[in-house]
Protein backbone atom coordinates (compact mmCIF):
# COMPACT_ATOMS: atom_id res chain seq x y z
CA UNK A 1 0.00 0.00 0.00
CA UNK A 2 1.52 3.27 -1.11
CA UNK A 3 1.07 6.29 1.11
CA UNK A 4 3.01 8.79 3.18
CA UNK A 5 2.35 8.28 6.86
CA UNK A 6 1.98 11.01 9.40
CA UNK A 7 4.91 11.67 11.71
CA UNK A 8 3.47 14.05 14.31
CA UNK A 9 4.39 13.30 17.92
CA UNK A 10 2.49 14.48 20.99
CA UNK A 11 4.35 15.10 24.25
CA UNK A 12 1.80 14.70 27.03
CA UNK A 13 1.44 17.56 29.45
CA UNK A 14 -0.98 18.26 32.25
CA UNK A 15 -0.91 21.94 31.30
CA UNK A 16 -2.83 21.89 28.02
CA UNK A 17 -3.78 18.65 26.31
CA UNK A 18 -6.03 20.54 23.88
CA UNK A 19 -3.21 22.79 22.72
CA UNK A 20 -0.89 19.84 22.13
CA UNK A 21 -3.55 18.01 20.13
CA UNK A 22 -3.95 21.13 17.99
CA UNK A 23 -0.18 21.26 17.39
CA UNK A 24 -0.21 17.57 16.38
CA UNK A 25 -2.99 18.23 13.90
CA UNK A 26 -1.13 21.14 12.34
CA UNK A 27 2.12 19.19 12.04
CA UNK A 28 0.33 16.19 10.54
CA UNK A 29 -1.45 18.42 8.05
CA UNK A 30 1.88 19.73 6.79
CA UNK A 31 3.53 16.32 6.62
CA UNK A 32 0.98 13.67 5.87
CA UNK A 33 -1.87 14.40 3.43
CA UNK A 34 -0.03 13.55 0.20
CA UNK A 35 -1.25 10.21 -1.13
CA UNK A 36 -4.41 10.07 1.01
CA UNK A 37 -7.73 11.07 -0.55
CA UNK A 38 -11.43 11.27 0.18
CA UNK A 39 -12.74 9.31 -2.77
CA UNK A 40 -16.10 8.70 -4.47
CA UNK A 41 -18.48 6.08 -3.11
CA UNK A 42 -17.12 2.56 -3.65
CA UNK A 43 -20.59 1.09 -3.97
CA UNK A 44 -21.24 -2.53 -3.05
CA UNK A 45 -24.99 -2.18 -3.44
CA UNK A 46 -27.42 0.73 -3.40
CA UNK A 47 -27.15 1.03 0.38
CA UNK A 48 -23.68 -0.37 1.14
CA UNK A 49 -20.24 1.05 0.40
CA UNK A 50 -16.64 0.06 0.90
CA UNK A 51 -15.65 3.54 2.14
CA UNK A 52 -18.73 5.67 2.99
CA UNK A 53 -21.33 5.68 5.76
CA UNK A 54 -24.04 8.28 6.23
CA UNK A 55 -26.67 9.73 3.90
CA UNK A 56 -26.60 10.58 0.19
CA UNK A 57 -29.27 11.95 -2.11
CA UNK A 58 -29.36 11.15 -5.82
CA UNK A 59 -31.74 11.50 -8.77
CA UNK A 60 -31.74 15.28 -9.13
CA UNK A 61 -29.46 18.28 -9.56
CA UNK A 62 -27.78 19.41 -6.34
CA UNK A 63 -26.30 22.84 -5.73
CA UNK A 64 -26.12 23.20 -1.94
CA UNK A 65 -25.38 20.90 0.98
CA UNK A 66 -24.72 21.80 4.61
CA UNK A 67 -24.44 20.06 7.99
CA UNK A 68 -23.14 20.47 11.53
CA UNK A 69 -21.15 17.83 13.39
CA UNK A 70 -19.12 17.37 16.57
CA UNK A 71 -15.52 16.26 16.04
CA UNK A 72 -15.13 12.79 17.55
CA UNK A 73 -12.08 11.48 19.41
CA UNK A 74 -10.30 8.41 18.06
CA UNK A 75 -9.06 5.40 20.01
CA UNK A 76 -5.71 4.42 18.50
CA UNK A 77 -3.92 1.08 18.44
CA UNK A 78 -2.40 1.30 14.96
CA UNK A 79 -2.28 3.56 11.92
CA UNK A 80 -5.82 4.25 10.68
CA UNK A 81 -7.93 7.05 9.22
CA UNK A 82 -11.41 8.57 9.35
CA UNK A 83 -13.02 11.71 7.94
CA UNK A 84 -16.35 13.55 8.30
CA UNK A 85 -17.63 15.84 5.59
CA UNK A 86 -20.31 17.37 3.40
CA UNK A 87 -20.08 17.32 -0.38
CA UNK A 88 -21.63 17.38 -3.82
CA UNK A 89 -21.09 14.54 -6.35
CA UNK A 90 -19.28 11.26 -5.77
CA UNK A 91 -22.20 8.87 -5.36
CA UNK A 92 -22.98 8.50 -9.06
CA UNK A 93 -20.11 10.53 -10.53
CA UNK A 94 -16.32 10.55 -10.54
CA UNK A 95 -15.69 13.91 -8.87
CA UNK A 96 -16.39 15.08 -5.31
CA UNK A 97 -16.43 18.70 -4.12
CA UNK A 98 -16.17 18.43 -0.34
CA UNK A 99 -14.95 19.86 2.96
CA UNK A 100 -14.63 18.34 6.42
CA UNK A 101 -12.44 17.14 9.27
CA UNK A 102 -10.12 14.24 9.94
CA UNK A 103 -9.57 11.97 12.96
CA UNK A 104 -6.59 9.70 12.28
CA UNK A 105 -4.15 7.49 14.16
CA UNK A 106 -0.40 7.72 13.62
CA UNK A 107 0.29 4.48 15.45
CA UNK A 108 -0.96 5.16 18.97
CA UNK A 109 -1.12 8.95 18.49
CA UNK A 110 -4.40 10.67 17.56
CA UNK A 111 -4.12 13.30 14.82
CA UNK A 112 -6.89 15.81 14.02
CA UNK A 113 -7.17 18.20 11.08
CA UNK A 114 -9.51 20.01 8.68
CA UNK A 115 -9.48 20.16 4.89
CA UNK A 116 -11.23 20.70 1.57
CA UNK A 117 -10.94 18.58 -1.54
CA UNK A 118 -11.91 18.88 -5.20
CA UNK A 119 -11.45 15.21 -6.02
CA UNK A 120 -9.65 13.83 -8.05
CA UNK A 121 -7.15 16.42 -6.81
CA UNK A 122 -5.63 15.65 -3.40
CA UNK A 123 -7.09 17.31 -0.28
CA UNK A 124 -5.73 20.62 0.98
CA UNK A 125 -5.35 20.85 4.75
CA UNK A 126 -5.94 23.91 6.89
CA UNK A 127 -3.49 24.80 9.66
CA UNK A 128 -6.26 25.76 12.11
CA UNK A 129 -6.60 23.71 15.32
CA UNK A 130 -9.07 20.81 15.53
CA UNK A 131 -9.80 19.23 18.92
CA UNK A 132 -12.28 16.47 19.85
CA UNK A 133 -15.58 18.01 20.95
CA UNK A 134 -15.25 20.99 18.57
CA UNK A 135 -18.47 21.93 16.75
CA UNK A 136 -18.22 22.27 12.98
CA UNK A 137 -20.44 23.56 10.20
CA UNK A 138 -19.62 22.57 6.63
CA UNK A 139 -21.21 23.95 3.48
CA UNK A 140 -20.64 23.39 -0.24
CA UNK A 141 -22.47 25.47 -2.84
CA UNK A 142 -22.29 25.92 -6.61
CA UNK A 143 -23.82 28.25 -9.15
CA UNK A 144 -24.38 25.28 -11.44
CA UNK A 145 -21.79 26.57 -13.92
CA UNK A 146 -18.70 24.96 -12.43
CA UNK A 147 -18.03 27.52 -9.66
CA UNK A 148 -17.94 26.16 -6.11
CA UNK A 149 -17.67 27.74 -2.64
CA UNK A 150 -16.52 25.43 0.16
CA UNK A 151 -16.81 26.72 3.71
CA UNK A 152 -15.85 25.10 7.01
CA UNK A 153 -16.37 26.76 10.40
CA UNK A 154 -15.13 25.65 13.82
CA UNK A 155 -17.71 27.43 15.94
CA UNK A 156 -16.03 26.27 19.17
CA UNK A 157 -12.66 27.90 18.34
CA UNK A 158 -13.99 30.75 16.23
CA UNK A 159 -12.35 30.11 12.87
CA UNK A 160 -13.77 29.80 9.35
CA UNK A 161 -12.10 28.81 6.11
CA UNK A 162 -13.78 29.54 2.76
CA UNK A 163 -12.38 28.77 -0.67
CA UNK A 164 -13.72 29.32 -4.19
CA UNK A 165 -12.87 26.68 -6.78
CA UNK A 166 -13.85 25.81 -10.33
CA UNK A 167 -14.66 22.37 -11.75
CA UNK A 168 -16.57 22.46 -15.01
CA UNK A 169 -16.79 18.65 -15.19
CA UNK A 170 -18.85 18.38 -11.97
CA UNK A 171 -22.14 16.58 -12.65
CA UNK A 172 -24.04 17.83 -9.55
CA UNK A 173 -25.54 14.33 -9.46
CA UNK A 174 -25.56 13.75 -5.68
CA UNK A 175 -25.20 15.44 -2.31
CA UNK A 176 -24.07 13.78 0.89
CA UNK A 177 -23.18 13.97 4.58
CA UNK A 178 -20.63 11.24 5.22
CA UNK A 179 -18.21 9.49 7.56
CA UNK A 180 -15.47 7.95 5.41
CA UNK A 181 -12.53 5.61 5.46
CA UNK A 182 -10.05 7.59 3.28
CA UNK A 183 -8.16 5.90 0.45
CA UNK A 184 -4.63 5.66 -0.93
CA UNK A 185 -3.41 4.39 -4.27
CA UNK A 186 -3.63 0.90 -2.76
CA UNK A 187 -7.31 1.19 -1.90
CA UNK A 188 -9.43 1.93 1.17
CA UNK A 189 -7.35 2.49 4.33
CA UNK A 190 -8.11 1.03 7.80
CA UNK A 191 -10.95 2.92 9.49
CA UNK A 192 -9.95 4.64 12.75
CA UNK A 193 -12.15 3.92 15.77
CA UNK A 194 -14.02 7.22 16.07
CA UNK A 195 -16.78 5.83 18.28
CA UNK A 196 -19.84 7.79 17.16
CA UNK A 197 -20.08 11.04 15.20
CA UNK A 198 -23.28 13.08 15.39
CA UNK A 199 -24.55 15.18 12.47
CA UNK A 200 -27.32 17.79 12.71
CA UNK A 201 -28.90 20.49 10.57
CA UNK A 202 -28.23 18.50 7.39
CA UNK A 203 -29.84 20.15 4.37
CA UNK A 204 -29.69 19.66 0.60
CA UNK A 205 -30.86 22.39 -1.78
CA UNK A 206 -32.10 24.27 1.30
CA UNK A 207 -34.40 21.50 2.62
CA UNK A 208 -33.75 19.41 5.73
CA UNK A 209 -32.84 15.79 5.08
CA UNK A 210 -35.50 13.37 6.30
CA UNK A 211 -36.36 9.74 5.67
CA UNK A 212 -38.86 10.92 3.04
CA UNK A 213 -36.43 13.15 1.07
CA UNK A 214 -36.65 12.04 -2.58
CA UNK A 215 -33.65 9.92 -3.55
CA UNK A 216 -32.24 9.59 -0.02
CA UNK A 217 -30.10 6.56 0.78
CA UNK A 218 -28.80 5.41 4.16
CA UNK A 219 -25.31 4.03 3.46
CA UNK A 220 -23.61 1.36 5.57
CA UNK A 221 -19.82 0.97 5.23
CA UNK A 222 -19.01 -2.69 4.71
CA UNK A 223 -16.10 -4.92 3.67
CA UNK A 224 -17.29 -8.37 2.65
CA UNK A 225 -19.63 -9.42 5.44
CA UNK A 226 -18.00 -7.10 7.99
CA UNK A 227 -19.89 -3.90 8.85
CA UNK A 228 -17.37 -1.10 9.45
CA UNK A 229 -19.69 1.87 10.16
CA UNK A 230 -23.44 2.30 10.23
CA UNK A 231 -25.82 5.28 10.21
CA UNK A 232 -28.77 5.70 12.54
CA UNK A 233 -32.22 6.67 11.36
CA UNK A 234 -32.49 10.29 10.21
CA UNK A 235 -35.02 12.86 11.41
CA UNK A 236 -35.09 16.60 10.78
CA UNK A 237 -31.56 16.62 9.40
CA UNK A 238 -30.07 14.80 12.41
CA UNK A 239 -28.43 11.37 12.57
CA UNK A 240 -25.28 9.65 13.80
CA UNK A 241 -22.74 7.23 12.38
CA UNK A 242 -21.29 4.53 14.64
CA UNK A 243 -17.91 2.85 14.13
CA UNK A 244 -18.11 -0.95 14.13
CA UNK A 245 -14.83 -2.31 12.77
CA UNK A 246 -11.49 -1.19 11.31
Amino acid sequence: MSMIRRTATVLLSAVSVSALVAVAASSAAAAGRQGVAHAPNHKISKSTSGNWSGYAVTGGTYTTVTSNWVQPAVTCNGTAYSSFWVGIDGDTSGTVEQTGTEADCNGSTPVYSAWYEMYPKFPVNYSNPVVPGDHFTGRVTTDGKGNFTLSLSNTTRGWTQTVSKRLRSAKLASAEVIAEAPSSSGGVLPLANFGTVGFSGATVNGAALTSSTPGIDAITMQSGSTVKAQPSAISGGSFSVAWRHA
